[in-house]
């Protein structure tokens, strides 16, 4: 069967996390024909959009690793690449905290460490002046990592997709890869039930990376699933803390200890845990885990309360150390040596947010090195994001609903989100119309009360926007139905 020529593609890239599409984003620089599959209704949909947000300096990484090395080029270059994407950021700084003489040497060796990975400013501080920087936080001193940030991890992902999109790009939702074989000298992708073709497959599938390089055949690779549990606290804790606070790490599994971290819209996260689990797909907060971390965050933060949480989540981490070794691999970012054209990135966990753009200049130099690659001379390089009414001067207002009156309607109460933002979510450049799309791009439902109020206002918007019965309204995709008929 002859390939189509609709559904050939130069590069067809799997998966659409932050790094997936840092790199469709890089290649639509270039007279090239993309595409990006992802299985689930959205971007960010698995660890991207399931983190704590922190775009890390990398000092926790091996020195001579290439996680280190990529993290400490992402987070140089990482507030450029907001700015240009219309992406929240906020260099904060970072204090790793001590509680007993003890966690002085791991303080040592962490500022040890990021000297030779070359990140600047570490420097020990006394606990006076930990108490001056944050005076809710606990401990006997602290490392500060002046140069760590936290960023909008959903909103970045879907900066990058869109501006690769306005590229040329082509995204496809909903289309889990089913198959991979090749036919004359191209891959063969069977995804959803439609075949494509591409010469280079760029396996960017992040806790599916060794499903994927084993059906394009290379197998070998084996994913270990590590699940981490968050608890998100009401926007009245900000008063608590103005940067992310972690624990001096100590040995064990994969993770950095339970850490606290404020978010660009003002609530802070408590997490994560770290546990190995079975199955790539099982997001569920526990009792004891959950437990165990609101008791650890209150010894960085006594001033917390269980009445300040509003919501759990977790996120899972793509290891590719298993928990009889614990730890952390390295990041693996390579063509294949069996399967040409195959351009494998394996065991992207964090750091990945943070070295997102470096890895995706990995690899257009990896197709560079093979071809003759031709900038286009019509790229657009810059994206505008959905205006924050709330952040906005009285005379701004006045002036938005003058020429735009939806801005005058209040759609969520608690966000202070307008009906205009919730418009210019559903009207998004990747067509995206679930309730968890609308919910990340403007945040709408992510107030005290969890979308009590502002979910059937938003359903409503969505029929008379879109066309849509409640019935077909998703929260993530087609296995999240909401509704199944009216009542009266």
């Amino acid at each position: 069967m002859a390939a189509n020529i609709e559904n050939t593609f130069d590069i067809i890239i799997v998966g659409a996390g932050a790094v997936g599409c840092a790199i469709a984003r890089e290649l639509s620089r270039y007279n090239l024909k993309i595409a990006v599959f992802e299985k689930e209704s959205d971007v960010a949909s698995g660890t991207s959009g399931r983190n704590s947000a922190v775009v890390h300096a990398g000092f926790n990484n091996k020195p001579g690793s290439l996680m280190a090395k990529l993290c400490v080029e992402g987070n140089e270059g990482f507030e450029g690449v907001c700015k240009e994407l219309d992406v929240p950021y906020k260099k904060t700084g970072k204090l790793i905290v001590a509680f007993d003489k003890s966690d002085f040497a791991g303080i040592d060796k962490l500022i040890e460490n990021g000297r030779k990975n070359g990140v600047k400013g570490l420097e020990f501080i006394d606990a006076k002046t930990v108490k001056k920087m944050e005076p809710h936080v606990g401990g006997i001193g602290a490392m500060l990592s002046p140069n760590t940030a936290i960023t909008n991890p959903f909103i970045y992902t879907v900066a990058l997709a869109e501006n690769a999109a306005v590229n040329g790009a082509k995204f496809y939702f909903n289309k889990e890869v089913k198959g991979i074989s090749r036919q004359d000298k191209l891959f063969r992708v069977k995804a959803g039930d439609t075949y494509f073709y591409c010469r280079y497959l760029v396996n960017s599938a992040g806790l599916y990376s060794d499903k994927i390089s084993s059906m394009a055949g290379e197998k070998g690779y084996k994913i270990y699933p590590c699940r981490g549990e968050y608890f998100i606290l009401d926007k009245r804790t900000s008063q608590y803390l103005n940067m992310p606070v972690y624990p001096v790490p100590r040995p064990g599994i994969g993770g950095l200890g339970v850490h606290l971290t404020p978010t660009m819209e003002g609530n802070i996260l408590i997490g994560p845990s770290a546990e190995y689990i079975k199955t790539k797909n099982d997001y569920s907060s526990t009792k004891k885990v959950m437990d165990q971390l609101f008791k650890e965050a209150k010894e960085l933060l006594p001033p917390l309360s269980m009445r300040h949480i509003i919501r759990s989540y977790t996120g899972i981490r793509s290891k590719i150390v298993g928990p009889n070794t614990g730890g952390f691999g390295d990041f693996i970012i390579e063509e294949s040596k069996v399967v040409p054209g195959l351009i494998n990135l394996i065991g992207i966990e964090s750091p990945g947010l943070t070295s997102s753009v470096p890895i995706s200049r990995m690899v257009r130099d990896i197709i560079a090195n093979k071809e003759d690659l031709k900038l286009k001379s019509d790229y657009i390089s810059t994206r505008k994001g959905i205006v924050q009414f709330r952040e906005l001067t009285i005379d701004q207002k006045e002036e938005l609903i003058s020429q735009y009156p939806e801005y005058g309607e209040i759609v969520c109460r608690c966000e202070g989100i307008t009906k205009k933002e919730i418009l210019d979510a559903i009207n998004n450049p990747l067509g995206v119309t679930t309730l968890a799309g609308i919910k990340y791009r403007a945040r709408p439902m992510m107030g005290r009360c969890q979308g009590g109020y502002c979910l059937t206002r938003i359903v409503d918007i969505l029929n008379n926007e879109k066309g849509l019965p409640p019935e077909q309204i998703t929260m993530r995709g087609k296995e999240s139905k909401l509704f199944t008929g009216k009542v009266k």
